[in-house]
């Protein structure tokens, strides 16, 4: 069974009040730091980290989101139904800035 290889993106849009930044593919210890720059880049009031479309997450990149987390005082994850599985199993799934889209 083949499997379409998902490349790794992190884009950023948004001005000084709000950005949106979109994350795709796997978020691992390759990549984890770039999600981390593409979110803390441009500083904004409040920032939407969208993860819908990332189909791999690790301990690097829950070690990334948290430091998002203590970076960004208003900051909002949307997760993908297996970055929200990994969140869960790492006891984050309550948190405040973890959205239930």
């Amino acid at each position: 069974m083949d499997q379409e290889e998902t490349v790794f993106s992190a884009t950023s849009e948004g001005d000084a009040d709000h950005r949106r930044v979109v994350v795709t593919g796997e978020v691992d210890m390759a990549t984890a730091d770039q999600m981390f720059q593409a979110a803390t880049r441009e500083s904004a009031e409040h920032v939407t980290l969208d993860l819908r479309a990332v189909t791999f997450f690790d301990s690097a990149a829950i070690q990334a989101l948290v430091r998002l987390t203590d970076r960004i005082p208003h900051l909002a994850v949307i997760p993908s139904r297996r970055v929200r599985r990994v969140l869960d199993i790492a006891g984050l799934g309550d948190q405040g800035w973890l959205s239930a889209e």
